[in-house]
């Protein structure tokens, strides 16, 4: 009788010798005689177990790892393809206490099934949304995903039912959906771990929206820096058409929608929803002014959603369990749930879902499990690179897009990047001035001349330079660049350059002469 083995065909498990381990359990198998099958799906997104080996038994699951290809002799040894004990075992995967304690809707599949197979997709309640969706008039299904409270994961936190409302309103011969996977920011990867883990719910994503508002064609921009995640989508969008999901016809429908990747060129302002939409078109990455609204005049100057991955892998859980279902997690107005990315000094890095509500010390302290150098954590940014720097005293600040804007910072794409005693701050501000300095498009003054500036002011309070003068000088930049840049880059730059001289004043001060000896 075969037994079914998983092993990750994700990025991060690949980067630590996935296909090694999964090639040793192919041919210790075949030494021993033993029928295995090998399943390559997506991660668990547990990274510091990784690469995280799971045997399917008559129990459940059970999980091994992190498993390197010379462990797999002893993992035989120790009969792990019938949950055997071994050092490496964590007994049955969804009672591992990272896991265990998340409320999976969006990551649901994801390191569960095969990625590229429709079946597993099927058989774990894939296009239920899509066929709800078929059965209803396109205004009802704007009305549902307004009502699930559902907002832009991508950053702003922009109401989703109201963008897409605005284009379902706009009347136009050709509308777009546009799937925003450059995912740019430091510490984030639920975007690649969605399009590498579960492509097929992107895909539902992106026909629901397409039927809710009348439009028949729809691009996935992802970063160059992401080829897996590239041949998933694109095997995935091939399966899909071949199975009548894309097409003239949607499943058998008068309703028709196809899509296809595009592939960016590494600009981490190609994030910004306009610099993207030219780049789409062919041109140069540059922010375009707004007015008009892409949802009015997009993609070659038609109406547009651009949504990002998690929005969109959100729609089909709505679709399937309704609005109320989704709109009862979370808190205030944060509704549903957030795909977490815990990255940095910390032990338990990795990927957690839950619903709206944690404070920022239980994800670090209790979730992630503090840092891996045991060290104190000195500071945590948000929200990738242009996200602000909160310090421990600050951690009962709960995940919930209000309490981080009242507590000056940003959620962003949930990006959480720990640092511990050792960081210096004054360093990370001159890093955030460095980076929008490198990755402005330059089309607006705040941001390509005002990131220079913050740069060259930074070095001056690290020389000791008219501290106090080039200190309000910084201030002052970043209040011109938070309310004068064109968009977000040189808009949010000032969160981790003020968060850093707020809250750790010390890093800013001069350091103290040493006298030289007599």
């Amino acid at each position: 009788m075969s037994v079914t083995v998983f092993v990750p065909r994700d990025a991060a498990a690949l980067a630590v010798g996935a296909d090694r381990v999964a090639a040793a359990i192919e041919k210790e198998a075949a030494l021993r005689g033993v029928d295995v099958r090998i399943v390559r799906n997506g991660s668990r997104g547990m990274l510091w177990l990784e690469v995280l080996v799971e045997v399917r038994t008559s129990q459940g699951r059970v999980a091994y790892g992190p498993v390197k290809a010379s462990d797999v002799a002893s993992l035989f040894d120790a009969d792990f393809l019938n949950g055997g004990h071994h050092p490496l075992c964590h007994g049955l995967s969804k009672e591992i206490p990272f896991f265990k304690s998340q409320t999976r809707l969006t990551f649901a599949r994801c390191g569960v099934t095969d990625p590229l197979s429709l079946e597993d997709y099927r058989h774990y309640q894939g296009l239920k949304g899509l066929a709800n969706a078929l059965a209803m008039a396109p205004a009802d299904i704007v009305k549902q995903v307004t009502d699930s409270g559902l907002r832009g994961r991508g950053g702003a936190g922009f109401p989703t039912g109201i963008k897409w409302k605005t284009v379902a309103d706009a009347v136009a011969d050709q509308k777009y959906i546009v799937c925003n996977a450059d995912e740019g920011d430091s510490g984030t990867f639920a975007d690649r771990m969605i399009m590498e883990g579960d492509p097929f719910v992107l895909i539902e994503g992106m026909v629901i929206a397409g039927i809710a508002v009348g439009a028949t064609k729809g691009y996935i921009y992802i970063r160059s820096e992401y080829p897996h995640a590239i041949a998933t989508m694109g095997e995935a969008i091939e399966t899909a058409r071949q199975e009548g999901i894309l097409g003239s016809s949607v499943l058998g429908s008068t309703y028709a929608f196809d899509m296809e990747v595009r592939v960016g060129a590494g600009a981490y302002v190609c994030g910004e929803e306009t610099s993207l939409l030219n780049s789409l078109e062919g041109k140069r990455g540059v922010v375009r002014a707004k007015p008009p609204l892409p949802a009015l005049q997009g993609l070659f100057g038609k109406p547009t959603i651009v949504n990002n991955v998690m929005s969109l892998a959100s729609i089909p859980v709505i679709m399937d369990r309704g609005a109320g279902f989704y709109r009862d997690f979370g808190v205030g107005r944060s509704h549903g749930t957030i795909p977490i990315q815990l990255a940095g000094n910390l032990k338990h890095g990795g990927l957690y879902e839950t619903a709206f509500g944690l404070s920022l010390g239980q994800l670090v302290n209790e979730i992630g499990g503090g840092t891996i150098t045991g060290r104190p954590v000195k500071a945590v940014q948000v929200g990738g690179p242009l996200g602000a720097y909160f310090p421990p005293s600050l951690f009962d600040t709960i995940f919930d897009y209000e309490a981080f804007a009242a507590a000056g910072g940003l959620i962003g794409h949930a990006g959480v990047v720990v640092f511990d005693d050792t960081a210096d701050m004054l360093k990370q501000a001159r890093f955030a001035m460095e980076f929008c300095a490198v990755e402005s498009c330059g089309k607006c003054t705040p941001c390509r001349i005002g990131s220079t500036r913050g740069v060259e002011t930074v070095d001056k309070i690290a020389c000791g330079i008219e501290p106090e003068k080039n200190k309000a000088l910084l201030e002052d930049l970043c209040n011109t660049m938070k309310f004068g840049s064109l968009c977000a880059l040189g808009g949010f730059t000032p969160y981790p350059v003020m968060s850093a001289l707020k809250h750790f004043p010390e890093d800013f001060a001069p350091a103290p002469l040493v006298e030289a000896a007599e």
